[in-house]
């Protein structure tokens, strides 16, 4: 699919689309609880449904009546034997590997390549040592075995994804467990979001140290009805259209770690901006286009872009070229050189990375241009194309 957008000024009131991140924690704490929970505010994503996927992989059920989601959980008793077809999504693989582990058996998740690239290799080192088998095929990623409890000790400099996996699954084992992140720790705010969804289902961890969390083991699960915040990290490409926008249905006191955007965005106003990424890698590229469309910023804390959907670092270099503008790559910084940015002449590439995308939709509202595999969006926001005409952008879409 390509799309061209017309330069032209976005404004008006547009509701912020429901948070992915709240998302998969809440329909997953639902499958693991033993009874019916509805879910309100679960978006049509192809994220959302990976994880609807794997929750019926994992024994549960899924019914979706419009935005709502009604699922009936496990009791934390998954399959012992089932496939995970997680799609392109690593939260959904990342968070479900350990709860499929809980009652022992033969697993095995599935994915797109690139997912399958990127990989779960801190699960490999810990788990392995802990007496699963995991065997990397053509078929995907298979696990034999079960989750123990016991002393978990992981990197902070990882996904924080590894964490909530383990943070997730734990409490349901029959024994005490302990989770120690080592220093330096990036997305905190993350692991503070899973806790938080965790607790609103009635399950306790507790923080004894910083950065280590004590779970009490023979816990459960309990259903519940809630709804989805609205998403600060999809959010930040609707806010970046200038201040003539206005997002609904944001909490300022929301514990994703994206939520920080507004801000950012407001520092790359003034020339000589340096902004830290590590613990919101996931803003680099909005924010990558921000800094092109105004004084230029240096970004450190950048290597986590690069082992995204794509490498976001060398794609958003690649396309802020035809856009005129020069990035500086290193290995965990990046400068985006002030110039301001001109019509790209050639078509604009979405390297299969729904961010990449939309950042690029961002610029081209300023400038003009076409952007092909646009489809990426359906990854995480189905509705941006659409949301943006609402803003009064023209945008043509093209099969």
């Amino acid at each position: 699919m390509k799309v061209t957008i017309a330069p032209g000024t976005a404004h008006g009131v547009i509701a912020a689309p429901p948070s992915k991140s709240c998302g998969h924690r809440m329909l997953l704490c639902a499958a693991l609880a033993d009874g019916e929970s509805r879910i309100r505010g679960i978006s049509g994503s192809q994220d959302m449904e990976a994880t609807m996927d794997c929750i019926r992989a994992m024994g549960g059920t899924c019914l979706r009546e419009g935005d709502t989601v009604s699922v009936i959980g496990t009791g934390g008793r998954a399959a012992k034997q089932a496939t995970y077809p997680c799609r392109e999504s690593g939260s959904t693989l990342r968070f479900c590997i350990p709860p499929a582990l809980v009652p022992g058996g033969h697993t095995v998740f599935t994915g797109a390549a690139r997912l399958m690239e990127r990989g779960v290799g801190v699960y490999e080192e810990i788990l392995s040592a802990k007496g699963v088998i995991i065997e990397k095929t053509s078929a995907g990623i298979s696990f034999r075995g079960s989750l123990t409890p016991g002393e978990y000790i992981l990197r902070g400099d990882i996904s924080s994804q590894f964490v909530s996996g383990l943070l997730l699954a734990l409490p349901l084992l029959k024994s005490d467990s302990t989770v120690r992140v080592l220093p330096p720790v990036e997305s905190r705010p993350y692991m503070d979001l899973t806790l938080d969804v965790m607790a609103s289902f009635g399950v306790r961890v507790e923080k004894c140290e910083e950065n280590t969390f004590y779970i009490p083991g023979g816990q459960r699960y309990a259903c519940r009805c809630a709804a989805v915040e609205g998403d600060w990290s999809n959010a930040a490409f609707l806010l970046a259209l200038g201040d003539e926008v206005r997002v609904t249905g944001l909490h300022s006191g929301s514990l994703q770690g994206d939520r920080v955007c507004r801000e950012m965005l407001h520092r790359l106003e003034t020339p000589g901006a340096v902004l830290d990424l590590s613990a919101c890698p996931d803003l680099g590229p909005v924010l990558f286009a921000a800094a092109a469309r105004s004084h230029g910023a240096v970004f450190v804390g950048t290597r986590r872009l690069r082992i995204k959907e794509s490498d976001r670092v060398a794609a958003m270099a690649q396309e802020l070229a035809k856009f005129g503008v020069r990035v500086r790559e290193e290995e965990n910084r990046a400068t985006v050189l002030p110039g301001g940015i001109s019509f790209p002449e050639e078509e604009l590439d979405g390297h299969n990375d729904h961010r990449i995308v939309m950042a690029l939709s961002v610029l081209a509202s300023s400038v003009g241009g076409t952007i092909r595999g646009a489809e990426a969006v359906n990854k995480s926001y189905p509705g941006f194309f659409e949301d943006l005409q609402r803003l009064g952008l023209t945008v043509e879409i093209y099969p």
